[in-house]
């Protein structure tokens, strides 16, 4: 693949524009959610308002049990448990500024402990002083990839969920990496459901916070598109099933504080909605 900047995604978007929508517009959307009862931790899939119970995750030919719960009654937890985590920035050209646009993805990574569920607390850091939200969509990887072409991205991709790549602003400028700034626990509360056979070149994402929207973008906007970012990625790390990718947010972020909510919404997906709160945690001072 080109490493120059749009002609791969233009090139790739096209032909996608023709067939790939089509296609995805096909495939049955399936609504996919990890949850804990009583009972322990479980993986299912959702209908109506009831969770139907698996025998296993996503990922290995999972079977009914025959088990059914309230969709109301159960906890929703971070639809994968990750082996990596890895995102993209600057991938909207509302979210650039001033800054000229990237030849090629620019790529981060985030701890898979930064992960957390669509309902988590988020916990402001007790030495954080700049704490920011990005809502975005993340995809997940349901089949392994190394070294894909654009066009058989869609093949590796199992689906999407709602993200929030928070992000400590002070310690992004002035850190060697990006470690504390993106990767700390909690740090990325993600789904409410991992949502198959949906469009994932055209999403709305939505960001509110205390019920203001403060981002408000289509994935059709992004800089560098669905294709290009999984097979971009897979030129350099091998991606597994459950890995993720944030894929970038759209528009300008603002500080947060302990007492607000932030919610992200993805169309097709759903919201999740966590609490800034604050470090309350053994050593914070």
């Amino acid at each position: 693949m080109s490493l120059v900047p749009r002609a791969v995604p233009l090139l790739g978007t096209a032909l996608l524009a023709l067939a790939m929508p089509l296609v995805l517009r096909a495939q049955a959307v399936t609504r996919y959610v990890r949850f804990e009862t009583s009972a322990g931790v479980a993986y299912g899939i959702v209908e109506g308002d009831r969770v139907q119970e698996l025998s296993g995750d996503y990922f290995s030919n999972p079977r009914r049990t025959g088990r059914s719960h309230a969709l109301s009654e159960v906890q929703l937890l971070a639809p994968v448990v990750p082996g990596k985590v890895i995102a993209v920035g600057l991938n909207y050209k509302s979210h650039l500024g001033e800054r000229p646009g990237a030849t090629y993805p620019g790529l981060f990574a985030k701890y898979p402990s930064s992960i957390s569920g669509p309902s988590a607390d988020i916990v402001y850091p007790a030495d954080a002083g700049n704490l920011h939200y990005e809502g975005e969509m993340v995809l997940v990887i349901g089949k392994r990839a190394s070294h894909i072409a654009p066009e058989d991205a869609y093949e590796h991709i199992l689906g999407a969920m709602a993200g929030n790549d928070v992000s400590e602003r002070d310690w992004q400028a002035n850190d060697l990496q990006w470690l504390r700034a993106k990767a700390s626990d909690g740090f990325g509360p993600v789904g409410p459901m991992l949502v198959t056979g949906l469009n994932y070149d055209d999403l709305l994402v939505e960001t509110r916070v205390n019920g203001e929207v403060r981002q408000h973008q289509r994935t059709v906007d992004l800089i560098f598109d669905v294709p290009t970012i999984v097979s971009y990625v897979s030129r350099y790390v091998t991606l597994e099933p459950g890995d993720l990718i944030f894929t970038g947010t759209p528009g300008s972020t603002q500080a947060v504080k302990p007492g607000d909510v932030i919610e992200v919404e993805v169309e097709g997906v759903g919201v999740i909605r966590n609490r800034v709160v604050a470090d309350r945690r053994p050593g914070a001072h």
